[in-house]
């Protein structure tokens, strides 16, 4: 759902009571779109210019902060910092949000600088005006001529806002202005987003259906929620969640056309807003990062795919092997009855014992009896030797996409863009990466996953191959428990210790259930030995192990529950 006009009312009333009055302590951009400032008590701010998921909210989250600052967070630093909020307001009720801050400039004297906050989709931005001539300072994203000829945001030019909408304000309409308005509107779901200023299409599929359910007009109806609203009696700050524990949706809001999801509420919006973007947002931000990975993964995958059809489509062809080697054979006995000239013959099949059939056997009139009975010697040879070739072709193929597969699915359990490099680098090591030139600087490899189990023992899962080698070759004991999903590509699970009693084993199975491909199915088969029956073969990409001597225990994957270390 995007972040509405009404949404942001309640985000704006909760920072007006935690910030107002307080001074800038901190400010940094860790993305190219993202600003975080910190406020004195360590009140983090979020404000996000991003297309996909632009926000605001106090954060309890930090980020990493590229080595060099980039230049609006210079200019904000320059201007804001040790500054006091003294306002901060919400235009019309729509998705702009303007903070007053107020400086002492480098003459002493007071200065004023607004921060425009608009959250409006693709057109999203930050910008910091000075007050006292509505002049620009900077922007996030500079807006040229070139790209809208009307509103123009760069720094040194008069600050322009959006334009204004021709809905109305939730706060301040009249029967009369609704009336006019809904007129040359058609009574339906999107209703009441064509209306008023700031009200999302889900809202107002919610609006529309509680409308249904009442004898109120248009006019009473709307006044009736607007008013509770803004009293906070119908606030609630709600995520809903489908079957697969995937969150889909938040308001602040009851949606009662979400009737058959699963809700989690929260005590604020920020508190709904920081727990719904931080998992979404990072995804996205990791997954254009490994854009060029995932393009290479899948082309080679299809190269895969395309070989083992091939293979596949020459195997059925060798099965006529069998009764090529006959025919040659049916030919060396009856050797002394094939005539010169003759381009067919018929002979018995003493090989069917069950009835007595005859085979008819092609022939080449040009070549001797002994030259056609090798002919089908050779043919019967080359489909043996293609469907030897063939087979071992094809587990290759078959190990190789269950390679590139676990790596695809080890992409879904990065955290940070140091694993995207390790990916990177097992890939170049693989040989479906070119090797480029990097400094010299050897770079610090990121440390596996670690549960500590509800009876204490430490659980270790490998998130990408070079973790799944170093956990399982060198860091595990021979005695220690090894776990891993059966033939489905997924995370190396370790049980430190010895005598692993039952829950822990079960909790170390759903460890390593979850972070497998197989995460979202049921029954998924988890085999399991100690460390010593498990081992690398010669030449294997990484990750690649086998083993023997194993248990299977079948579980349901559910989200961790033990406490990660």
């Amino acid at each position: 759902m995007a972040l509405d006009g009404i949404f942001l009312y309640t985000i704006k009333e909760e920072l007006k009571t935690k910030l107002l009055n307080l001074k800038v302590d901190k400010i940094n951009q860790p993305e190219k779109d993202e600003i975080l400032v910190t406020f004195r008590g360590n009140k983090k701010l979020l404000i996000s210019a991003s297309s996909s998921y632009p926000r605001i909210y106090l954060t309890k989250t930090s980020k990493e902060n590229p080595m060099k600052a980039p230049m609006f967070c210079m200019v904000l630093r320059k201007y804001l910092l040790n500054s006091r909020l003294i306002d901060l307001k919400q235009l019309d009720g729509d998705r702009i949000l303007i903070f007053k801050f107020e400086s002492t400039d480098e003459l002493g004297f007071d200065s004023i600088y607004n921060l425009v906050i608009e959250i409006m989709g693709r057109h999203s931005n930050i910008t910091l005006v000075r007050e006292r001539d509505n002049i620009i300072m900077d922007s996030i994203k500079h807006i040229t001529p070139a790209i809208n000829s009307y509103r123009c945001l760069y720094p040194s030019i008069q600050y322009v806002y959006a334009p204004k909408s021709n809905k109305l304000n939730t706060q301040t309409f009249t029967l009369e202005e609704l009336n006019n308005l809904s007129n040359s509107l058609e009574i339906n779901d999107k209703i009441f987003s064509m209306l008023f200023t700031g009200v999302s299409k889900p809202l107002s599929k919610e609006l529309f259906l509680r409308f249904n359910q009442t004898s109120k007009n248009l006019y009473d109806f709307s006044k009736d929620f607007f008013n509770d609203f803004y009293s906070k009696k119908s606030l609630k700050f709600l995520t809903y969640l489908n079957n697969e524990n995937i969150l889909k949706d938040f308001y602040c809001t009851p949606l009662s056309f979400l009737y058959d999801y699963q809700t989690v509420e929260f005590e604020s919006g920020s508190e709904l807003l920081d727990n719904y973007y931080l998992e979404k947002d990072r995804q996205d931000r990791l997954n254009s990062r490994t854009l060029d990975i995932q393009k290479v993964i899948h082309t080679n995958m299809d190269r895969c795919n395309k070989k083992i059809k091939i293979l596949e489509d020459n195997l059925d062809k060798c099965k006529e092997k069998e009764s090529i080697r006959i025919k040659g054979e049916l030919l060396t006995a009856n050797i002394y009855s094939i005539k010169p000239g003759m381009n067919k013959i018929s002979l018995l099949n003493y090989y069917n014992m069950d009835k007595e059939e005859y085979i008819e056997i092609s022939l080449d009139e040009n070549k001797s009896p002994s030259e056609n009975v090798q002919i089908y010697y050779k043919k019967y040879n080359k489909y043996k030797k293609a469907e030897k070739s063939a087979l071992i072709q094809l587990d290759i193929a078959h190990d190789e996409i269950s390679y590139l597969t676990s790596v695809l699915n080890n992409l879904n359990n990065i955290d940070s863009y140091d694993e995207i490099d390790e990916v990177r680098s097992e890939l170049m090591e693989s040989g479906y990466l070119r090797f480029k030139k990097n400094n010299k600087k050897k770079k610090k490899l990121s440390k596996p996953m670690h549960f500590v189990s509800s009876e204490g023992y430490d659980i270790y899962v490998g998130k990408n191959n070079i973790q799944n080698d170093y956990l399982t070759l060198k860091f595990a004991d021979k005695h220690n428990i090894w776990m891993h999903t059966k033939n489905i590509p997924g995370s190396h699970v370790i049980i430190k210790g010895f005598n692993i009693p039952n829950t822990t084993l079960l909790e170390a199975a759903n460890l390593a259930a979850f972070y497998s491909k197989a995460k979202t199915s049921s029954k998924v088969p988890v085999d399991y030995t100690e460390v010593k029956n498990v081992r690398k073969p010669s030449g294997s990409k990484p990750g690649m192990v086998i083993y023997y001597t194993n248990k299977t225990i079948y579980m349901d994957p559910t989200e961790p529950t033990i406490d990660k270390a």
